[in-house]
């Protein structure tokens, strides 16, 4: 039975956030397909010419949809009380595994996202996805940074969850222990080069500076 989730005239916005949770469920069925979207748009009570208009985008714009509500997801399971009292190396596991256990009943829609996502055509734009997830998961774990620390952060942790979603996709060990391992070992990563950078920075400091001596020659020949 069609159930309604949306307000009487909802915007194109709203659509896609309602409609994108079922369109990911449709997809391990019909793919990321008109099919989908009508499919979705039936069981939610909502006008298919619609929600045909809400995804003119195609599959980018229903994965995009879906990931954006992953988001969402994430938040909700992750709240900032719960992370403030952990460590940024837990802050950062958490959040992955939320967004994983958020796509555990999708893993065959998420299968056929990533096959979409790695296409030529489609891989700045998987970038960009990549980026965005980055970004939401290191800001719910405080991050604020905003030299190039800001970057290198987004960058590395974007590569570690595209490498975690592979291994995740084909994983079919008992609670994803393979997956858990992985992510793992690639956050400790994180946390070697984050410690290795520290390092670096505070002995760059302490270098001997020509500007600092000649200052000091200049200050004393007074």
């Amino acid at each position: 039975m069609a159930q309604n989730v949306l307000p009487t005239d909802p915007t194109l916005d709203e659509v896609r956030a309602a409609l994108a949770p079922i369109i990911a469920r449709n997809a391990a069925f019909d793919g990321w397909s008109k099919a989908a979207v009508e499919m979705a748009a039936s069981q939610a009570g909502v006008d298919p010419v619609i929600a045909a208009l809400a995804f003119d985008g195609g599959a980018m714009a229903m994965i995009d949809a879906w990931f954006a509500h992953i988001d969402t997801e994430m938040i909700a399971a992750c709240p900032s009380e719960t992370l403030d009292a952990m460590k940024i190396r837990q802050k950062i596991t958490s959040l992955v595994e939320a967004r994983l256990a958020a796509m555990e009943a999708d893993r065959e829609s998420l299968r056929r996202a990533l096959s979409i996502l790695a296409m030529p055509q489609n891989m700045a734009r998987a970038a960009q996805l990549g980026w965005r997830a980055a970004d939401h998961m290191w800001r719910a774990a405080g991050d604020t940074s905003v030299d190039y620390n800001y970057y290198t952060k987004r960058s590395i942790l974007a590569g570690i969850y595209a490498a975690s979603l592979l291994v995740f996709v084909n994983d079919k060990s008992d609670n994803h222990a393979e997956t858990s391992a992985f992510l793992a070992r690639r956050i400790e990563g994180i946390m070697r080069f984050e410690k290795a950078k520290a390092r670096f920075t505070r002995n760059a400091e302490r270098r001997p500076s020509l500007a600092r001596f000649v200052g000091r020659l200049r200050y004393h020949a007074r």
